[in-house]
């Protein structure tokens, strides 16, 4: 039975479960059941349920920008010039429709958005900034930060169940 006091109701079968999905991600849940020694219909109710809550919240493939031909990324620090409810949210969904956007992070602090992109080369980087960012009169300026290398984290879930 889920535990009120963690984090979203989770027991330690469903953080489990999490870890194992981490691990597997493309494990059928008659493999993931064998793994944690309970039933495929236990299995699947649970992570019904976890999908239901939002603890689950989709499944990601992850694609190579540069084995499309989009080797150059950067990171776009976007800092406004007025912060208007409207505005604001104008911008976000036009960040997110711009070609080449990977991300789009609203953020506290002395920026507002960091912009994430992959582009074929330099020139289209510039095109990305001065055709879809700046074009936004909420805008005050930008900086384009190059990304040399990515990698990524381990995730929230080793934090929560306390694995090193």
């Amino acid at each position: 039975m889920p535990d009120p006091q963690s984090p979203a109701g989770l027991d330690d079968l469903d953080l489990r479960l999490l870890s194992a999905l981490v691990r597997g991600p493309r494990r059928s849940n008659a493999a993931l059941a064998a793994d944690l020694g309970i039933p495929e219909s236990t299995c699947a109710y649970r992570l019904r349920s976890l999908r239901t809550r939002g603890v689950l919240t989709g499944v990601r493939m992850g694609i190579d920008p540069a084995a499309l031909g989009l080797p150059l990324q950067a990171v776009i620090r976007v800092r406004l010039g007025r912060h208007t409810e409207a505005g604001v949210d104008a911008l976000f969904d036009a960040l997110v429709r711009t070609p080449g956007v990977i991300e789009v992070f609203h953020v506290a602090g002395a920026d507002d958005f960091l912009v994430h992109v992959a582009v074929e080369d330099a020139v289209a980087l510039r095109d990305v900034v001065l055709e879809h960012i700046t074009v936004h009169e909420v805008v005050l300026t930008t900086e384009t930060h190059l990304v040399f290398e990515r990698r990524e984290g381990v995730g929230p879930l080793p934090r929560v169940i306390g694995a090193p």
